[in-house]
């Protein structure tokens, strides 16, 4: 920090915006003039050691994190929007991409937003309006969802903490874990938990009945799955009031963004309660985040387990920052999480180039190193998901994946040297990807004019111009 002057204005005023504060009421809080922190926040005077120090001791901030240099995520993603061809004649250079990410992140934020309301209108052509539901929501759910974990780093502190003081008093053998959550829903809310055959749910996997009070599992659930969803139903009698307050600062658009919310919340909850926050990091870090160990450990599925390891964010306790993706053997990506470095795009599929497609073994980890057309490298883990649960016939495939500065921190990286090791080259996806020798591509580039001869055939579909 003493080697290079710090202009931090845009994170500067993006805090005190969340913070809910004025100029004046930072400033007296911080000690300083109104004018002097408006100074700061234009960044026509840099961030000084003391200042950082008075945020830090504040309002709890995390130097570290603070001080970072920009994700390119933010830039990546609004280069993305800006390739679309309503707009791409335009041709906005790549240094005016980079100021706006990086100086007017609620300027990003907002185009963004805008493109996903577009996206999702496209989507439905001729339904800008059901006779049954109303107006369509601008922004589809699932996505309104996506962005606002993403937001808040996958991390929620206060559903932690509650989830946490449930799991103190419990045992850690998650085989006897079940029985003593089973004991508690029923002595402290009267709810009796049962396991049933599969034809009597028809085609559901757990079903609570509210008349009874009977929670029924079916028959075919895993025993992560049960253990699962009875800490999901303790955690909905027992943290209500913790989830609803996090569903609401969320500010949710509309009834079903409101309840998909809430589900989230919930199993974050669940899921912080079988693996609870300092026990499981510690976990994780002694065994060099071994996947198949803390699997078992902990009585999770493998699905399970990779959700967790990205909501590992708390300030002073942070894990290894993965981002998380579940892939069939289509590639189309049914969830995911970004975290701090996502080398794909954020709209469409993944690379069909990367390795963790062929994951086929549900018991076992398989490693790959890929680089991006910037040179960047990032480990990724993949396992396949058992399909037995759900009697879905597609294979789907759970994937972890970190940038390679962390590889030394992950046992299942050991065998690969990530500075020297060949690595699959990657795109963020087929339609933006600029590698002219790819043989995989699907779709040429939106952002190069094909070069198309008859008296040639590249090794490589849709060969496309330089500039």
């Amino acid at each position: 920090m003493t080697d290079r002057k710090l202009y931090l204005g845009p994170k500067l005023r993006v805090l005190r915006r969340e913070l809910g504060l004025n100029q004046t009421r930072m400033a007296e809080e911080l000690g300083v003039s109104p004018s002097y922190l408006n100074h700061l926040e234009r960044n026509q005077r840099p961030l000084t050691a003391q200042m950082l120090l008075r945020l830090a001791n504040i309002y709890d901030v995390d130097i570290r994190d603070f001080t970072a240099s920009p994700a390119e995520g933010g830039a990546g993603e609004l280069s993305e929007i800006l390739s679309d061809a309503l707009v791409r004649d335009i041709g906005v250079a790549r240094d005016e991409v980079l100021e706006v990410a990086e100086n007017y992140p609620g300027v990003s934020e907002a185009i963004a937003r805008f493109y996903r309301a577009l996206t999702d209108l496209r989507r439905l052509p001729g339904e800008a309006q059901s006779a049954e539901r109303g107006p369509a929501p601008l922004v589809a759910p699932i996505d309104w969802l996506r962005e606002t974990i993403a937001k808040a780093g996958n991390h929620f502190a206060e559903i932690d903490a509650g989830a946490e003081s449930i799991a103190t008093q419990m045992n850690d053998d998650p085989a006897l874990l079940q029985g003593e959550l089973r004991a508690r829903l029923k002595e402290r809310h009267g709810m009796n938990v049962l396991a049933v055959r599969t034809d009597v749910l028809a085609g559901t996997l757990r079903h609570y009945d509210m008349h009874r009070r009977r929670l029924m599992l079916s028959e075919r659930l895993p025993a992560s799955g049960r253990l699962f969803a009875v800490a999901y139903h303790l955690c909905a009698q027992e943290l209500a009031d913790a989830i609803a307050t996090q569903v609401g600062r969320t500010a949710p658009p509309d009834e079903d963004s409101r309840r998909l919310a809430t589900i989230a919340l919930t199993n974050y909850a669940a899921a912080a309660l079988i693996m609870p926050y300092d026990k499981f990091r510690q976990a994780a870090e002694q065994s060099r985040y071994d996947l198949t160990l803390l699997r078992d450990r902990f009585g999770v599925s493998s699905e399970q387990l990779a959700h967790r390891l990205t909501s590992l964010n708390r300030t002073g306790a942070r894990g290894i920052p993965f981002f998380m993706v579940k892939i069939d053997r289509a590639g189309t990506i049914s969830k995911r999480f970004d975290g701090e470095a996502w080398p794909f795009a954020r709209y469409g599929g993944a690379c069909p180039r990367w390795d963790a497609y062929d994951a086929r073994a549900a018991d076992r980890v398989e490693t790959h190193l890929i680089e991006t057309l910037d040179g960047r490298r990032f480990v990724t883990l993949a396992t396949a998901i058992p399909t037995g649960a759900t009697g879905a016939r597609g294979r789907s495939v759970v994937a972890l994946g970190c940038e390679a500065k962390h590889a030394g921190r992950i046992v299942h990286a050991d065998r690969i040297d990530v500075a020297k090791a060949e690595a699959t080259e990657v795109g963020p996806t087929c339609h933006l990807c600029e590698r002219r020798d790819c043989p995989d591509r699907a779709l040429p580039p939106v952002t190069r004019a094909l070069d198309l001869h008859s008296y040639e055939r590249t090794n490589a579909p849709f060969p496309f111009r330089r500039v």
